[in-house]
């Protein structure tokens, strides 16, 4: 499996390739199998942003309290305008996204935050609406964006019939939840894996508990598969899924006991 990391900044985009790659086999075992992985990484992706997104609110407007024993400040000349003006905010961004703003007032809002809200909700509205209009559907309804997104993922059967919609399903799903994941500060645990990699024979086997699964960190790292992306993207990284670990364990040398411990291991590693 492979697992692309984007570059950062890159513009949320809904527009969907119109035909499948001419390199890529089709109605082979293996091309099969690929689309069910890239389904599965749907499914995971939407997971995780369906958790994260509501968090953004609090991070957009944390309340301050000061330290004990401390004076009060005076007023800033502009603070009635400030309050009024972040207000304004609030009340926008409640009713374009869905998001109450809370403990707005005194507060200033965080605007790589507010940012990244607008990001990521414009982008689930244009994917979703894009999904729509390739499968023949009507527009869909307005919602907030884990509605939006829990509608998405129900429409995984039909998406199975378009590879590269699926593709870019999981592609931009993956970005809007690692862009919220970036804002909200948040680590992904990496666990060290024993043994070498089948592709690379390098040490550079890791265990990522928040997805279950275990990823090659070599950015090096290129199979035999013409259709993988590791053969013309350098940002590819190849995945084992908890059903593939078996096979991952006879074939690097690791135990597959040792790669289910380190995915129920909490302490974080240095990659």
């Amino acid at each position: 499996m492979a697992e692309r990391t984007p570059e950062a900044g890159t513009p949320a985009t809904a527009t969907i390739p119109a035909t499948t790659p001419a390199t890529a086999p089709v109605g082979t075992a293996a091309t099969a199998a690929a689309d069910q992985r890239v389904l599965r990484d749907v499914v995971l992706w939407a997971a995780s942003l369906v958790r994260q997104f509501p968090e953004l609110a609090d991070e957009l407007a944390p309340g301050r309290t000061a330290p004990a024993g401390s004076a009060a400040r005076a007023p800033h000349p502009g603070r009635d305008e400030l309050i009024r003006a972040e207000r304004r905010e609030a009340l926008l961004l409640e009713q374009r996204h869905g998001l109450a703003v809370p403990g707005h007032g005194a507060a200033p809002i965080r605007l790589h935050v507010s940012d990244a809200i607008r990001d990521i909700t414009d982008g689930v509205v244009e994917l979703e609406e894009a999904v729509c209009a390739r499968l023949g559907l009507p527009r869909p309804r307005r919602a907030g964006v884990v509605e939006r997104l829990r509608r998405v993922v129900g429409l995984l059967d039909e998406i199975a019939g378009h590879p590269v919609l699926a593709r870019h399903v999981r592609d931009e799903i993956r970005r809007m939840a690692r862009r919220c994941a970036r804002t909200l500060g948040e680590a992904e645990t990496v666990v060290r894996v024993s043994g070498r990699c089948p592709w690379c024979d390098s040490v550079s086997l890791r265990a990522f508990p928040d997805r279950r699964a275990v990823l090659c960190v070599n950015p090096a790292c290129v199979c035999t598969d013409e259709a993988c992306g590791c053969q013309d993207d350098p940002a590819y990284r190849h995945l084992w899924a908890e059903e593939e670990w078996a096979e991952l364990a006879d074939a690097s040398g690791a135990r597959t006991e040792e790669i289910e411990a380190a995915i129920d291991d909490t302490k974080e590693t240095s990659q």
